[in-house]
């Protein structure tokens, strides 16, 4: 039988042609901490600045994803592995179309952070681990899942009965405990800024 798959890799406009036409250089920005940290709180409003700056952007986060391509998947350690290399593999396709990724995403092993990593790559992967303890997050608990966790209506709660690991390589910590929304905002900003500019000297 025979091979009808032409491959087109080769006559697909590059990155650096869709970058050029956006004006911007395309990162993935991975948030990681447990529920309540201030993930997505963060996340949408680095969103919502970017925007108003005139960058184009995509936001994933648990919501959007579990409900549409990952809503197979449950809770298992190897759901939760196969959930981010999925996220993972869109993060890299929005990246060569010179899209800016910002992910909000409990992501709990160094080993699946790093799984992420080596899919989107080295360069183009920002970690930003929201640090926040347990007490915190509890008394948070915006979307009232530590109350179903002590109700029993939720197994496997990571931070609870399920490990989470402080990143050990995090390009950026923000300490949410401590730091306002508007501070942590702007530590952002100022390390984001740099990387997403594009240098029209290089093009």
């Amino acid at each position: 039988m025979a091979n009808n798959t032409v491959p087109i890799f080769d006559k697909m406009l590059s990155r650096e042609q869709k970058q050029s036409l956006l004006h911007q250089k395309s990162l993935c920005i991975w948030f990681t901490g447990l529920s309540g940290s201030g993930k997505s709180t963060l996340a949408l409003a680095l969103e919502h600045y970017l925007f108003q700056q005139g960058f184009k952007t995509a936001l994933l986060d648990g919501d959007n994803v579990r409900q549409g391509i990952n809503s197979d998947l449950g809770f298992s350690d190897k759901e939760r592995t196969e959930n981010i290399r999925r996220i993972a593999e869109i993060n890299k396709l929005f990246l060569q179309n010179g899209i800016i990724t910002i992910n909000a995403f409990v992501s709990p092993t160094n080993a699946i952070r790093q799984m992420a990593k080596e899919i989107v790559g080295q360069d183009d992967f920002y970690l930003i681990y929201t640090q926040a303890s347990l007490k915190t997050c509890k008394q948070r608990d915006v979307k009232g899942l530590y109350k179903k966790v002590q109700q029993g209506e939720i197994q496997n709660f990571t931070g609870i009965s399920s490990v989470f690991e402080e990143p050990i390589h995090a390009d950026l910590l923000l300490n949410t405990d401590m730091q306002t929304i508007e501070v942590c905002l702007n530590e952002i900003i100022k390390q984001i800024l740099p990387k997403i500019k594009l240098n029209y000297n290089l093009l």
